[in-house]
């Protein structure tokens, strides 16, 4: 594992992970909650986050990337600024949870940096069954844009991976919740 991946690990784990029973979004009790966004807003995680999914995307051939407001926002943001800086530009999009309700009346906002049919990897920052990543990717391609991969920085194993490959996605992620636990004890 390379000391950026255990950087994050350790700074995920501060600022991110937190023991103790929650109810998830998709309704299910837990014995921990994880917020990426606490990691993904502090400077050095910004960094990390970004540079870590640039590693992962590149082994997909993409022309950007995209995901659902809000805990996707910093994540699209971080990548786009460091596609830019490491010279592999990447432009970003963003899902609204409802359309504009005027104007355009549009789901997902950023699109006049693609062209239809352009492939894409859908960025998350934990994913659990995966629910919230199938509406997303219908209103990507309903864009008229092709999804080649879902990256997220934590997949909890709890059925996610499973449900996005029944809808035609394949998951990739920084850290499952073992290596994320084993990563951050190094």
């Amino acid at each position: 594992m390379n000391d950026m991946k255990k950087r994050l690990a350790r700074l995920l784990m501060d600022l991110s992970y937190r023991e103790g029973e929650v109810t998830l979004t998709s309704g299910r009790k837990s014995d921990y909650y994880f917020d990426c966004k606490q990691t993904a807003l502090h400077p050095e995680g910004s960094w990390l986050v970004g540079m870590c999914f640039l590693d992962l995307l590149g082994k997909y051939d993409i022309q950007g990337v995209g995901g659902m407001t809000l805990g996707a926002d910093p994540l699209v943001s971080s990548v786009t600024v460091l596609s830019h800086v490491e010279k592999r530009p990447l432009p970003g999009f963003i899902i609204r949870k409802k359309s504009k309700g005027h104007g355009t009346n549009q789901y997902l906002e950023g699109l006049q940096n693609f062209k239809p049919g352009m492939k894409v990897a859908l960025l998350e920052d934990v994913v659990t069954t995966g629910g919230t990543l199938v509406t997303a990717a219908e209103r990507v391609r309903d864009a008229g844009l092709e999804i080649a991969a879902v990256i997220s920085v934590l997949d909890r194993e709890e059925g996610g991976r499973e449900n996005l490959a029944k809808a035609g996605l394949q998951l990739d992620s920084i850290f499952t919740r073992g290596e994320l636990l084993e990563a951050a004890s190094r």
